[in-house]
């Protein structure tokens, strides 16, 4: 709690098993290939189109592999804590909720630009802490399926810029389309990870990574997690067949609420 407050992350190492990274990443030696906008099931082909890797939206629906991640035991009581409202009505439908779960290839030249920082407000990402009691609004856990090191594109993070009043002097420049994307800015360090590890982070932190320069491919998994009001990010919703596999628990996390019929709700 100390750690996460004050940096506003925090490195799970270990986190999945050398059987659970290998089990994911079986699963996605199949989709290796898909191109962006292409549907494998109920999984979708996304990219951004700002040179960050393709991603493949709704992992979870791609097997019981991802779909044990949605409460794996490592992160889950973490993310409850720090998305917060135990005890008051944000708990009313569960204690959480999905907005965004992908798989990330990307390959050499690819990188994501610095984003976010307490700066904003958003409410969507916020961090905030009151009485002794977090209420964050977005808590992201990024799982690392290959070893990221020197030159493997590792995500860059700047200490304690999830509670920053003002823009870092020269954000811009290292923005998705800035002219050093990929670069590490004052201030920021670059999270080597190995396969299995986890990286917890609250979504107002100021974040990106840098350039791979390697050859091969740099995977990750990243789940994203809010209060159970919350919505997607994208246009997307969990499939009946996916719903129909979960235990209670997890089914609560992917859709803690859901539609009367009509007439119900009428009456």
């Amino acid at each position: 709690i100390f750690f996460f407050d004050l940096r506003g992350y925090l490195l799970l190492e270990g986190a999945l098993s050398a059987e659970e990274v290998a089990e994911t990443n079986a699963i996605l030696d199949e989709a290796a290939s898909l191109k962006p906008g292409q549907w494998w099931g109920h999984v979708h082909a996304h990219w951004y189109g700002d040179n960050d890797g393709l991603n493949l939206q709704q992992i979870y629906e791609a097997g019981e592999p991802f779909e044990k991640l949605i409460d794996h035991p490592s992160w889950i009581d973490k993310v409850k804590c720090f998305v917060g409202g135990e005890g008051t009505f944000d708990w009313h439908h569960g204690p959480l909720f999905i907005d965004e779960n992908f798989a990330n290839f990307r390959a050499p030249g690819e990188a994501i630009g610095m984003h976010s920082g307490g700066h904003i407000g958003r409410q969507r990402s916020q961090f905030r802490v009151l009485n002794g009691r977090f209420h964050c609004g977005q808590i992201n856990v990024l799982m690392a399926l290959t070893n990221i090191g020197p030159g493997d594109g590792g995500t860059l993070i700047i200490p304690g810029s999830h509670k920053s009043n003002f823009v870092h002097p020269n954000l811009a420049t290292y923005q998705t389309r800035g002219e050093r994307a990929g670069e590490a800015p004052e201030g920021a360090v670059e999270v080597h990870m190995k396969a299995g590890d986890a990286l917890l982070f609250v979504a107002a932190i100021c974040h990106g990574s840098t350039k791979r320069t390697n050859p091969g491919q740099r995977r990750t998994v990243v789940y994203r997690y809010g209060p159970s009001w919350g919505n997607f990010r994208h246009n997307y919703h969990v499939s009946e067949d996916l719903l129909a596999r979960l235990t209670p628990e997890r089914r609560q996390i992917v859709r803690p609420r859901s539609a009367w019929p009509a007439e119900t709700a009428l009456t």
